[in-house]
């Protein structure tokens, strides 16, 4: 009787890398020019930018902070680190997702348009989700809301059928709990 090879006798199959969104924050020279040079090093390479912000963080030593949220496998998101790093106005590159034990944030504008019974559910939304009133006229609100981005995505999805007229965010900025510093 001809037995069947063990299992143990073939190579493992490959495991399929996931490609998952990573917050990085690269620290940077305050100069003219930097910006272009890293969403280069992005659009050149074929990688999306999912969120942006930046601002100068260092202002007596020109330095700015460039939060940037991207998708990638875990291949990816370290070859971006390496080629973010090798950019001259580059001094650190973290990836805050793997990282871990850092706090995320957004900002967003939501304005709404609403009379009457829309409006007195849109003002209990945004006061049950902590959104503050920034600009009221008798026909529509302006409501500022600060969270992570579900916390954002859920309040435009319930404004969107009380009269959702247009929302702007800030995109996600981070930063590691504890003691150290970047």
């Amino acid at each position: 009787m001809n037995a069947l090879p063990s299992s143990s006798h073939y190579p493992a199959a490959p495991t399929a890398q996931v490609a998952e969104p990573h917050t990085l924050t690269v620290l940077v020279d305050n100069e003219p020019g930097v910006l272009a040079r890293v969403i280069g090093l992005f659009s050149g390479r074929g990688y999306n930018i999912d969120s942006l912000t930046v601002s100068e963080t260092e202002h007596q030593a020109h330095v700015s902070r460039i939060t940037i949220v991207t998708t990638g496998t875990p291949m990816v998101i370290e070859q971006i680190k390496h080629q973010l790093e090798r950019l001259v106005p580059v001094h650190r590159v973290h990836d805050m997702t793997v990282e871990g034990r850092s706090i995320e944030r957004e900002l967003a504008m939501v304005k709404v348009r609403g009379k009457g019974e829309a409006r007195v559910e849109a003002l209990r939304l945004a006061d049950a989700f902590r959104a503050r009133v920034i600009d009221a006229t008798t026909e529509s609100f302006v409501f500022e809301i600060t969270g992570g981005s579900e916390k954002i995505e859920q309040f435009v999805a319930l404004m969107l059928p009380l009269g959702l007229v247009e929302v702007s965010r800030t995109g996600i900025v981070a930063i590691s709990r504890g003691p150290e510093g970047m």
